[in-house]
C-alpha cells in the first residue's frame, strides 16, 4: 500500500462502505421524492408555513387528486408531517430526511474532492 502511483487505499474503502451504508431504503424514498419539481416546490411552500392540501392544490392550480399524490410520496419519504382538524389536512415540512441526504451528498462531496486533490498532486509530482 506504499506504492507511491497508487491512489486508493484502505481508508479510501472504509469511506466507501461507509458511504454505502447510507443507501437505505429511507434514502431511496427521499431522493425520489425530490426528483420531482413539484414536490420540490411544495416542500419549500410547506418549510414556510403550514398549508392546506386546499391551499397547496390552489397555489399549484392541481386537482385535490394529483396534490394527494405528490404529497403521499412526501409523505412516504418522511418530508412532511400532516395534522388533521376537522376536514381539513394541514401539511407541514420535516426536514430530517433531508439532513439525512445533505449528509450523504456532503460525504461524496468530501471523498471526490480528497481523490481529485491526490491525483492533482501525483500529476504535479508533489506527492
Amino acid at each position: 500500500m506504499n506504492n507511491p502511483h497508487v491512489l486508493t487505499s484502505v481508508v479510501c474503502r472504509t469511506i466507501i462502505n461507509h458511504m454505502v451504508e447510507y443507501s437505505s431504503e429511507q434514502l431511496n424514498k427521499t431522493f425520489h421524492a425530490l426528483s420531482d419539481p413539484t414536490r420540490r416546490l411544495i416542500l419549500q411552500q410547506v418549510g414556510r408555513e403550514a398549508l392546506t392540501v386546499n391551499d397547496i392544490a390552489r397555489q399549484h392550480d392541481m386537482s385535490l387528486a394529483a396534490v394527494s399524490k405528490h404529497l403521499q410520496v412526501l409523505d412516504r419519504a418522511g418530508l412532511i408531517s400532516r395534522r388533521k382538524e376537522g376536514r381539513m389536512q394541514w401539511c407541514r415540512l420535516n426536514a430530517g430526511p433531508l439532513a439525512h441526504a445533505h449528509d450523504v451528498i456532503e460525504s461524496y462531496r468530501r471523498f471526490w474532492n480528497e481523490r481529485l486533490d491526490e491525483l492533482d498532486n501525483y500529476l504535479a509530482g508533489r506527492e
